[in-house]
This record gives structure tokens, C-alpha cells and sequence, in this order.
């Protein structure tokens, strides 16, 4: 395979902070890499220098294949909120598209329009100052992958990113044949997108071939081979310092080469690797604050907004020491209620109480508001906790404006969690944490004594700790699925291929829609079940819609205005059919 990228003896530190120092690596055509480490140890930086963004501190070689293309995902996507969805791409794109004539430009915007409808954002004309967090970062991923590049860098690429749109990224990009190197710590899209794992430690780069379990195993070998190394330079270490005590002309210019030979031993020696940990283990009783019967009761529970509707007659009853996941498509409304919840939001119909003994830990998205000014140990002034929590000593004078972005995440768990509260709300806890302290917060929240809300998009995050999910489906409906998020995607699926195939072996058979007989949890009226059969026929319509005219545009024999029509038909199909499903799982169970 060709190799698409040489780097040699490039460094980058930040003060006395090294991040990595003269380090060289090679990337062939084809690899897809996932670049993880600690939280701060220099990855975005590293994505930058390759991009060109910033500099190595050491010079060295930067060498990427001659004509192929390159396309960078920073984690912040840089957009004019004044603009629509396409004229964001459009105006971002004019390095590429400068040269090309008419026909050629509409050949571009074909690519750009697919992939916005296929990550939901069909609508192109709406301005980027209505979109959310998921919204902007889906926009930023239709960009970067209409540029059909041949090598793509991506930072944190899945950050903000419901669930639907993670598995349409992880489905294309583990298809592509494109080369890639991204900085992810999703654990199931990195398995599943990626055949490589490069790791930043102390400094080097160390690169894995397989998956990530794999990298796990191999990891722990380099660690205990490096460390019985440095067993072996101690051992020696001690014979040349009792030599160095015994003879008295070791002093001499002579023997002067063994002197500096015990210098550099004395340097080796001293290094040992260790794996750190965020250690909660004298902190998983946190909840042990007494916590009474009533949790929070919600009783008919009802929010709107004009005419969006966040939640329609939700009620029900929180227990003691449950755990639930909170999961929909990106603005369907989980942050407004968690904000409902705790207090933080009012406006609300129906009846809402809370537990007289609830000690409240709300863990937000958007993070604490710090005095960038404060060192850490000024923002939490406990040196115990500060260490546990990957702290060292010498960074506790050390400004909070210079931590990273997940240093500062951590900070802040360590803020929530120090208040001992016995009810933990937290939303989209695990953006900007790194693998190791994914991990630990697992198993921290699976052993917290307390009632616990989260609202994630980390699959492999909620499968590990939640019993069961609240799957917000649109129009203010809520519902309660008893399993992980695995489980509910899975049983959607098979759900939405029985109705199709139902659907489509009836029409087969009589040449006409026919009555379907569906199962409900609850006794549907006879209107209910006429909608029931019109919904089942109208998905498989538009799913026959879609095939062709998902064939026709792959046929290269369409004009460009047939093209373009083509194409915003797919994204109001794609419309439709969620509005659709939504509503035949309301009904259907």
C-alpha cells in the first residue's frame, strides 16, 4: 500500500509541559487510526500540526502524498450563524470549488445536499444560528465528507452527535475506502470504524493493530516488558554505585566514561510506567446522604413551547437507587427536561413534586462557568480528591485557562460529585473524557448508592450502567424501555423491517394494502387502527420511493436540475418516513 503520510522528529510542549518530543510515525493508504491518550497530553495538537494549523517545536518532516486530498474536522466547527445550512458549506468550500466551471459546481452540491439529508438536515435553507450543538457538528461532517478526500483527520468527531447520526457516520466511514486518523473515545465506533490503535504515552507514539481490546492487551505487555526493563538498569545501577564506593580512583579522568555510564543508568532507572486511574472507589457512597421513598413524582407532566411540544402527559414515579438513560435525536428536548426536573425550569402543566431528602448533583452539558484566572487548587481546594482524580501535585498551581478541555470536564465531575448528592442528573457526561476516565466513571456510577438520570450518546457508556431508558420520540412523547441502548436498537430495528416486510408481502399477495393485524400493548379504536394500516402502507411507499430514486441518481444519466430535484425529494422522504415511524411506534406499542 502506499503510504500516504511520513512524520519524522516533531515536538510540541506548552512551558515545562512536553506533549510529545521528536516523534515519527508512518500512515499507509487504507489504515484507520484512532489516536487516544490521556486528557491533555497533546492530541488535538498533534491533528493541528499535521493539518497545518500550528507548528512543531522541533522542526521535522511533515511528508503527505503527492495530489491526494486531504480534509481536517476540527473539534469546533468555525460557521457564520447569518447563514443557511448550504450557503455555510458553500462559502467554506471555495478553495475547492474556485476552479470549477458551472456544470462542475453542481456536481459538488450533489454530494453536499445527500449527505445533509442523510444526517437529517434535509432542510438546507435553515440558518445556523437555529441549529443545536449535534445539529452544527452534523453539518461540519457533511462538509468534510462530500469533499470525497482521500485522507480525512477528524478530532472528537461523534461529540454532540445523537445516536442515529453516530451509526450513519460509523456505517460510512467503515464502507469507505477512504485512509483515516481521528481522535475518538467512543468505544463501539472506534471498533467498528477503525483496523489501527496509535497511542500518545510519555511523550512517544505507539501503534496497535486491531481493535481495541486487542490494544488494551498489548498495552499492558509493553508496560510490564518497559517496567522488568527497569528492574534489570536498577540491578545494575546498584553494582556501579558499590563499584563507584569501593574504588577510590574511580574518581579519576580515567574512569571517567563509567561516571557519566551511572548518570545515564541513574536517569533510566528512575523511570517506571504506571497506569493511572481516576480512583472514586472512597467515594462510590457519595448517595449515602439518607435518601427517602419519594424521589421526584411527575404526575401528567407538560411543556410546549408555541408550537413545539417537549413533553405531552408524562408521568412517573423515580426510585430509589435507579438508573436511567435519556436518549432521542438531537433538540427533541432531554436537556429542557432535566431542567424540568431539577428545578431549573418552570412553565410546566401538570403536577411535579420532589423528595423532601434529595441532595441534587447536576452535572450540565455546557460545563462550569470557571474563573480562568483561579488555579486548580483554588477551584477545589481539597489536594486529596485533586490527586485521585489525575491531578498531580505540580498542576495544582496551574491556571484552569491552561487545562484542556477534558482536564476541565474532569474538574468538574470533581465539583458535582464532592457535593455528596444522593440524586446525580447529568447530561452528556462523557464528552471531552478520555478512554481511562470513561472507564472509571463507569464504574463509579455503577456502584453510586443514589438515583441516577443520564442523558448520553455513548452507547457503550449507557449499555454498562443504566437499567433501563427513556427514548424521547418526538411531539412530547416519551417512552419506557426496560434494557440498554444495544437492546432498544436492535428491537427497533427488527420492529421496522417486520412492518416493512408485513406491508410489503401484503400488497404482493392481493396487489392492494391490506388490514395488518399488530399486536399493542394497548387496545387501539377503530380509527387508531385504520391510521395503523395507513402508516405501514405509506412507510413501505416511500421506502419503494427512495430505492428509486437512490438508483437513478446513481445512474449518471440525469440532468443537473433533475439531480438537484432528486435529491431534496430523498430529504422530504426522509422527513416523512421519520414522522411516520415515529408515530407507527406510538401506536404499535
Amino acid at each position: 500500500m502506499a503510504s500516504y503520510l511520513q512524520i519524522e522528529n516533531i515536538s510540541k510542549s506548552y512551558g515545562p509541559k512536553v506533549l510529545f518530543e521528536h516523534i515519527g510515525f508512518n500512515i499507509n493508504e487504507g489504515d484507520k487510526i484512532a489516536l487516544i491518550a490521556p486528557n491533555g497530553t497533546g492530541k488535538t495538537s498533534l491533528l493541528k500540526i499535521l493539518a497545518g494549523k500550528d507548528r512543531s517545536d522541533s522542526g521535522g518532516k511533515i511528508l503527505f502524498l503527492k495530489d491526494i486530498r486531504i480534509a481536517f474536522m476540527e473539534q469546533e466547527y468555525d460557521f457564520d450563524p447569518a447563514l443557511s445550512i448550504f450557503d455555510q458549506i458553500m462559502a467554506r468550500s471555495t478553495a475547492f470549488t474556485a476552479s470549477l466551471d458551472h456544470e462542475g459546481l453542481l456536481e459538488y452540491e450533489l454530494p453536499v445536499r445527500k449527505f445533509l439529508t442523510n444526517l437529517s438536515l434535509g432542510d438546507v435553507e435553515r440558518p445556523m444560528s437555529s441549529l443545536s450543538g449535534g445539529e452544527v457538528k452534523r453539518v461540519a461532517i457533511a462538509e468534510m465528507l462530500a469533499t470525497e478526500a482521500d485522507f480525512l483527520i477528524m478530532d472528537e468527531p461523534t461529540n454532540h452527535l445523537d445516536i442515529e447520526a453516530i451509526e450513519y457516520l460509523e456505517g460510512y466511514l467503515g464502507r469507505s475506502r477512504c485512509t483515516l486518523l481521528m481522535v475518538t473515545h467512543d468505544r463501539y465506533f472506534l471498533d467498528r470504524v477503525c483496523n489501527t490503535v496509535m497511542e500518545l504515552d510519555h511523550g512517544g507514539v505507539y501503534v496497535y493493530k486491531g481493535n481495541y481490546q486487542n490494544y488494551l492487551e498489548k498495552r499492558d505487555e509493553r508496560i510490564e516488558n518497559y517496567n522488568a526493563q527497569t528492574d534489570k538498569v536498577r540491578n545494575l545501577l546498584r553494582r556501579e554505585l558499590e563499584w563507584i564506593h569501593a574504588t577510590p580512583c574511580a574518581r579519576s579522568g580515567k574512569a571517567r566514561y563509567r561516571i557519566n555510564a551511572f548518570h545515564d543508568l541513574k536517569a533510566r532507572a528512575e523511570q517506571v510506567y504506571t497506569r493511572q486511574s481516576v480512583d472514586m472507589s472512597e467515594m462510590a457512597t457519595v448517595g449515602a446522604t439518607r435518601l427517602g421513598t419519594k424521589i421526584i413524582d411527575c404526575k401528567g407532566l407538560g411543556l410546549s413551547f408555541g408550537d413545539n411540544i417537549i413533553l405531552k402527559d408524562f408521568t412517573y414515579n423515580f426510585q430509589r437507587y435507579e438508573k436511567v438513560g435519556i436518549v432521542g435525536p438531537n433538540g427533541c428536548g432531554k436537556t429542557t427536561f432535566l431542567n424540568l426536573l431539577t428545578g431549573s425550569l418552570g412553565g410546566y402543566t401538570g403536577s411535579l413534586e420532589r423528595g423532601e431528602s434529595i441532595r441534587v448533583g447536576y452535572y450540565r452539558q455546557e460545563g462550569m462557568v470557571y474563573d480562568e484566572g483561579q488555579t486548580v487548587l483554588e477551584t477545589v481546594n481539597d489536594t486529596h480528591l485533586l490527586g485521585r482524580f489525575l491531578f498531580p501535585h505540580d498542576m495544582f498551581s496551574s491556571k484552569v485557562s491552561a487545562l484542556s478541555g477534558g482536564e476541565k470536564r474532569r474538574l468538574y465531575h470533581l465539583t458535582v460529585l464532592m457535593e455528596k448528592p444522593n440524586v446525580l442528573v447529568m447530561d452528556e457526561p462523557t464528552n471531552d473524557l478520555d478512554i481511562l476516565t470513561l472507564n472509571v466513571l463507569e464504574e463509579y456510577l455503577k456502584e453510586f448508592q443514589g438515583t441516577l438520570l443520564v442523558v448520553s450518546h455513548d452507547r457503550h457508556f449507557l449499555d454498562r450502567i443504566v437499567d433501563h431508558l427513556f427514548v424521547f420520540c418526538g411531539g412530547g412523547l416519551v417512552k419506557d424501555f426496560v434494557g440498554n441502548v444495544s437492546e432498544y436498537r436492535s428491537f427497533m430495528k427488527d420492529m421496522e423491517a417486520e412492518a416493512r416486510s408485513t406491508a410489503g408481502a401484503a400488497q404482493a399477495a392481493s396487489g392492494k394494502t391490506v388490514k395488518t393485524k399488530t399486536e399493542s400493548k394497548k387496545k387501539l379504536s377503530w380509527k387508531e387502527e385504520r391510521e395503523l394500516e395507513a402508516l405501514e402502507a405509506a412507510l413501505e411507499s416511500l421506502a419503494a420511493e427512495k430505492a428509486a430514486l437512490e438508483e437513478s441518481l446513481s445512474s449518471g444519466s440525469l440532468s443537473p436540475d433533475a439531480l438537484l430535484a432528486a435529491s431534496l425529494r430523498i430529504g422530504k422522504i426522509l422527513s416523512e418516513t421519520e414522522e411516520k415511524e415515529l408515530r407507527w411506534l406510538e401506536l404499535s406499542c
